[in-house]
Formats: C-alpha cells, sequence, structure tokens
C-alpha cells in the first residue's frame, strides 16, 4: 500500500491548480509518487461518478484540495486529507481537516498547500505557485507576508500575468485545465509560464484570446434590479458567470451582483454571487434556497459564491428574489 501513489483531488482554478502543483512536485521531492485529477465543470468528489473513479484508483491515500468539505464520505477505508479554505459544510469523520476557514485574513488552498508541503521538502522556490493562487482568488494585494516576498522576488507584474493565463483554459468552451496543470509542474517560475517555449503556454494563451472575446460580449448585458439584487442573465459554452459578476460588483455597490449564465453546461444554469455590500452571499443563498437546490448551490466563499441549478429551480429562485418572466429560463 505504501508503495503505491497519493491521488490529488483539485479544482481546476489557479488556487486548485496551484495547490496540486505544490503538493505534487513536494511529494516527487520528498521521494513519493502522486495522481492529480482535476475535477471540471459539474464534477465534485461526493458525486458517484468520482467516488467510483476514486475507489477503481490504486493509492496510498487521498488529498482533496480547494473543493470544499463536507461531512459525506468519499474514500471509504482511504485516509483521507482536506486542505481546503472554504465555508465547511459539514465535517467529515474519516478524514483529517486542514481548514483555514474563520483565519482573517483566510488562507487560500494553495498557501495552505506551501505551508503543508515545507514539512516534506524545501520548497521555498516554489512560493510563486502559491502566490498564483492567492492572486487567483483574492487579488494582487492580498495581505500574506508569503505574498509580499513572493512580489518582491519576482514582480508583481509577472504573477498577475502568469494567473491569468492559468485561470484561462478552465474557462474555455472546452474547460481543459491539464494544459495548465502540467506547466505548473514543470515550469521553474512564473516567468517560464508567460514566456517558455512550452507548448502548454501557447495553448493557455490561446484560451485567454477565447474567453475574452466571449467575455466582451457577455459584459454587454444590462443588468435586472430587483429588491436590492443586480441579475445579469445570458448564454456562453465558456465560465464567465465569476467574471461577468465580478466587473459588475463595483459597478453596483449597493446591490448584490449574480451573474447566470444558461449555456454553460447543458440542463443547468450556473451563476456566481458577488457584492460590496459586506452581506454573508453563503446565508443569503441558504435563506433563498428553491425547493431543487442540492449540494451544487450556494457553497464557496462569504463574499464569492453561487452554484448551479435545474431551470424549474432556477425558475423558483428567481422568483423569491422578486423577479418575473424576463429571468425565467424554459427547460
Amino acid at each position: 500500500m505504501l508503495d503505491l501513489p497519493i491521488l490529488i483531488l483539485t479544482h481546476n482554478d489557479a488556487d486548485g491548480l496551484s495547490a496540486a502543483a505544490l503538493l505534487a512536485r513536494a511529494f516527487t521531492l520528498a521521494g513519493k509518487e502522486t495522481g492529480v485529477r482535476i475535477l471540471g465543470r459539474g464534477e465534485n468528489p461526493w458525486m458517484d461518478e468520482v467516488r467510483a473513479e476514486v475507489a477503481q484508483t490504486p493509492k496510498a491515500g487521498l488529498i482533496v484540495t480547494d473543493l470544499g468539505i463536507r461531512a459525506e464520505v468519499i474514500a471509504p477505508g482511504t485516509i483521507v486529507v482536506f486542505i481546503d479554505h472554504h465555508v465547511p459544510q459539514g465535517l467529515p469523520t474519516d478524514a483529517t481537516v486542514i481548514s483555514a476557514y474563520g483565519e482573517q485574513p483566510t488562507p487560500t488552498s494553495s498557501l495552505l498547500a506551501w505551508r503543508c508541503a515545507g514539512v516534506m521538502a524545501d520548497i521555498d522556490d516554489l512560493l510563486w505557485l502559491a502566490a498564483l493562487g492567492i492572486i487567483g482568488d483574492l487579488g494582487s494585494n492580498a495581505p500574506f507576508e508569503e505574498l509580499a516576498v513572493a512580489k518582491r522576488r519576482y514582480g508583481a507584474a509577472v504573477l498577475r500575468e502568469a494567473t491569468s493565463l492559468i485561470n484561462a483554459p478552465r474557462r474555455t468552451s472546452t474547460g481543459d485545465a491539464r494544459p495548465a496543470f502540467d506547466l505548473l509542474v514543470k515550469a521553474k517560475s512564473p516567468h517560464e509560464v508567460v514566456s517558455s517555449d512550452h507548448p502548454e503556454t501557447r495553448i493557455l494563451q490561446g484560451a485567454r484570446e477565447e474567453v475574452s472575446a466571449a467575455l466582451k460580449a457577455a459584459k454587454r448585458t444590462p443588468p435586472k434590479i430587483r429588491n436590492g439584487v443586480a441579475l445579469i442573465l445570458f448564454s456562453s459554452p465558456c465560465q464567465l458567470h465569476p467574471l461577468v459578476a465580478q466587473a459588475w460588483r463595483s459597478r453596483l455597490k449597493g446591490n448584490i451582483v449574480i451573474a447566470a449564465n444558461s449555456g454553460y453546461r447543458q440542463g443547468w444554469v450556473h451563476f456566481s454571487a458577488r457584492s460590496a455590500t459586506g452581506i454573508n452571499l453563503v446565508e443569503f443563498l441558504r435563506e433563498k434556497a428553491p425547493a431543487g437546490a442540492d449540494a451544487n448551490y450556494g457553497s464557496g466563499h462569504e463574499q464569492a459564491t453561487g452554484g448551479a441549478l435545474r431551470p424549474d429551480a432556477w425558475n423558483e429562485f428567481v422568483a423569491r428574489l422578486g423577479f418575473g418572466p424576463e429571468a425565467r429560463i424554459t427547460s
């Protein structure tokens, strides 16, 4: 059993990919093999298909990072460790939980992974990976000493550029983040991510161009405002809803902004909620939850959350928010 690899499940954004790359590279330095499974659109570790895949994968243990924390069992009889910073949806009794939730400021999953991985190997030269995850989730001015050190060492501009590239593939119509992860595993610095001759860099640049064009169109959608909620409803195969919500957040400071994408995944409406009001968005969504809400709804951060609903549940949700037929989706 001990000769088997460690299986890492991770999210497909800059924070999750950087966390997984840090752990994988640290385990390699410590002489231990790993396997990494990047979860894409519509996937989570507790769904039957993913649990079956995990059960069939030979492994010495399982690390779940940047995918949230729940009480449900993922891999019975397996050593499981969670490394995460989201609002826990429950606490498992069969796993070790390394959670940053409640700390002020709250470290990202990649920063937690960097701190944990430092126990296994000397990874000071991989600090830039943690920085990409921090910038991806919290921006380049997040108040962490590790980020300040990384900016002095590598430069803030190149770290922001590398984060933008790493985040791009998951937002495309295919959603394939594997090239971004592969680049993080072999790059020696953020400069190499941005300007190297690696084929992955060219893939990431092309992905960003695709997303940029789609975002430009989506941002032209005017918001509908009811009862302090600004709704921007559009349709695109690209994962644009978090970007659109964030773009409108500062322009509609007195509202909860919900950007909803009916074209991202067939049969679902995916949405992101942001606000400059200070309202706890996880609690807000919990109060407004429709009957069809499930584990895909309302997880994340208090100030950055969202989810996915079937059309009937979405229509009930927007009705609870005070919207009429203009906000409904046909099945």
